[in-house]
């Protein structure tokens, strides 16, 4: 897949803020992942307060990606609604209830993990 320009995935990054915000989510959560994997340059982290609001989040999500001429290329966890995850490459989002997003934690695996990767590259850049 080809990577997304910084300029649209910023653009990305902005309406799906955007629609998270107007349909209520809470918690809302952008982290760069781009020194951690390449899967994806940044993560959306949201909570919602029923199965049925995470679920109208990614609904949500789906239309507003229709408007801007950009579909999700996969979905998981519409059957449940506790955790929706939609991968619009470059950009992963995720949609959960906040019990489940404080279990899984998240933001703190990806936190740890660039905590890391950042003292790797100090302790490289003083052996040379």
């Amino acid at each position: 897949m080809e990577k997304t320009r910084e300029s649209d995935l910023d653009e990305v990054r902005r309406w799906i803020v955007e629609a998270l915000d107007d349909a209520k989510a809470a918690n809302i959560l952008e982290l760069d992942i781009r020194l951690l994997t390449q899967i994806a340059d940044w993560m959306v982290v949201a909570s919602g307060t029923s199965t049925r609001h995470v679920l109208a989040l990614a609904a949500r999500l789906r239309e507003a990606g229709v408007r801007h001429g950009l579909k999700p290329t996969g979905v998981e966890g519409e059957n449940g609604g506790e955790w929706v995850l939609l991968d619009f490459g470059d950009l992963i989002v995720h949609l959960m209830l906040p019990a489940t997003r404080e279990f899984y934690d998240l933001e703190g695996l990806w936190n740890e993990r660039l905590g890391a990767q950042l003292t790797q590259a100090r302790e490289r850049q003083g052996e040379g």
